[in-house]
């Protein structure tokens, strides 16, 4: 039987681990009459874990992490530099601990989320392939320029490493770790008790396709809501900046400076975001929606809708939700 043991720190977010404890169990019900892994709740020190809902009990230390096939990670919540500070006792474990970079069956540790960031700072995701919550992809990138961020997947596993993207991305890595060890009929079942769809594209179509409106720069504010609600007709740079009755090369400067794009991406994303929408009607073809947002080209519609979705307009038609 394996053993697959869960990190419990003060920053646990209780949902992650309550998922993942959720899908394992369940495995474990579904392999009977034979459970397949034997499942501990570890922390630091071996003694209970305070956390919003009360105090968590656990199985031992830290040190019991040796003995297990697979130690995994929930999520830490946002991983700022104080909070990766309270986790040194287990990235000083994980760092004398080098993992084997051949391929794994199984891997040997793994992160749900935010928790990338404990692996990243134990050096464990040094050239290989991870992946953390959407909105985790700049501070990752910084914190860990040699590792090779895959911020699309829901889930990476690059030799006996595993991580899984945001959230509810867990239960996704969860299932994946139930068809390595027990079959992918197993993972299967599981996924059908808890109503759980896998093939549902990649993480970034989950991201915010707009910056938030909370700049300071009202004339730029007009102009994002004037481009709102003009989005679908032919604009252009100068169009744009003559709203705002200012040259082309200043508005690039003060959009840039308010939002973090430039006009003509803000324009393609609002354009993306309402075609998004369009595409749940199944009486709309790709084409009609691509020109009802302000593309006379399909092909170039569908270009700039992969790049800021990370997926085309065609898979999203075919989702089984739209």
């Amino acid at each position: 039987m394996l053993t697959i043991a869960l990190a419990i720190t003060p920053h646990t977010v209780p949902s992650s681990l309550a998922m993942a404890l959720d899908v394992l169990r369940l495995g474990n019900r579904h392999a009977a009459p034979r459970p397949l892994a034997k499942l501990l709740r570890l922390s630091a020190d071996g003694r209970g874990v305070d956390s919003p809902l009360g105090r968590w009990s656990v199985d031992g230390a830290l040190d019991a992490a040796e003995r297990a096939d697979l130690l995994l990670f929930p999520a830490i919540g946002v991983p700022e530099p104080a909070v990766l500070q309270d986790l040194a006792p287990w990235i000083e474990w994980l760092r004398t601990r080098r993992p084997r970079r051949g391929a794994a069956t199984l891997p040997r540790f793994a992160s749900i989320c935010s928790a990338a960031f404990v692996l990243g700072d134990a050096g464990l995701l040094d050239g290989r392939r991870a992946t953390t919550h959407w909105s985790l992809e700049q501070p990752f990138r910084r914190r860990y320029p040699n590792a090779r961020l895959a911020i699309d997947q829901m889930i990476t596993h690059d030799g006996d490493i595993a991580c899984s993207g945001g959230a509810y991305a867990g239960v996704d890595l969860c299932l994946h770790l139930l068809r390595l060890a027990g079959g992918e009929t197993l993972a299967r079942r599981v996924a059908n008790e808890l109503v759980f769809d896998e093939q549902r594209g990649p993480q970034r179509r989950h991201a915010p396709r707009l910056p938030a409106p909370d700049h300071e720069d009202a004339a730029i504010g007009r102009l994002q809501r004037w481009l709102d609600s003009r989005y679908a007709e032919p604009l252009t740079l100068a169009a744009m900046a003559e709203q705002l009755h200012c040259s082309p090369r200043s508005l690039l400067r003060r959009f840039k400076q308010a939002t973090g794009l430039t006009p003509i991406d803000y324009l393609q994303r609002v354009r993306v975001s309402a075609a998004e929408a369009q595409l749940a009607d199944p009486q709309r073809t790709v084409e009609a929606v691509a020109w009802a947002v302000g593309y006379e080209d399909r092909a170039a519609f569908a270009k700039v809708f992969k790049r800021i979705t990370g997926a085309s307009p065609a898979s999203v038609r075919r989702r089984p939700d739209q």
